[in-house]
């Protein structure tokens, strides 16, 4: 039996590279998006694709989950920073996308980098987006621990 499901709707009109869609989800957490086409390979000039939504769940569900591994270790974070880049190319036969680049800084106490980089690889394959990616994408993370991002 499910724990939850989520539901989000698209209402697209036109066509692929003319039309445009309008995004919302049921919880109703943010206003209804704008998402087109060009949005995924050109300017996003306002509006939002399926690759920005995919990395913004990566992002968010890898804090989560990188704060409980941190909190099992004893060392519960102050502050985390996720940072989710997704990769589209062009391959044959259309888009991919291939990678995703999760950053992470941490801001923990009584922790050291090495061990910070530990907790955040077992959070990683702990992710249940990463683990949803998994196998159709290169997952990269990178650490740092300290007051500001990676770069």
């Amino acid at each position: 039996m499910p724990v939850k499901e989520n539901r989000a709707e698209v209402i697209w009109e036109g066509g692929l590279q003319d039309g445009a869609g309008r995004l919302e989800v049921a919880s109703g957490a943010f206003p209804a998006l704008s998402v087109t086409f060009g949005a995924r390979t050109e300017a996003a000039d306002g509006k939002t694709n399926p690759e920005e939504l995919i990395a913004a769940a990566h992002a968010t569900c890898y804090a989560m989950a990188l704060s409980h591994r941190l909190g099992q270790n004893g060392t519960p974070p102050q502050r985390l920073e996720v940072r989710a880049t997704s990769t589209l190319d062009r391959v044959e036969g259309g888009l991919k996308i291939s990678a995703m680049e999760l950053e992470v800084m941490g801001e923990v106490s009584g922790l050291d980098p090495r061990d910070f980089e530990q907790l955040a690889k077992e959070a990683e394959q702990r992710c249940p987006v990463s683990n949803a990616l998994r196998g159709n994408l290169d997952i990269r993370l990178k650490t740092r621990l300290g007051a500001s991002a990676p770069s």
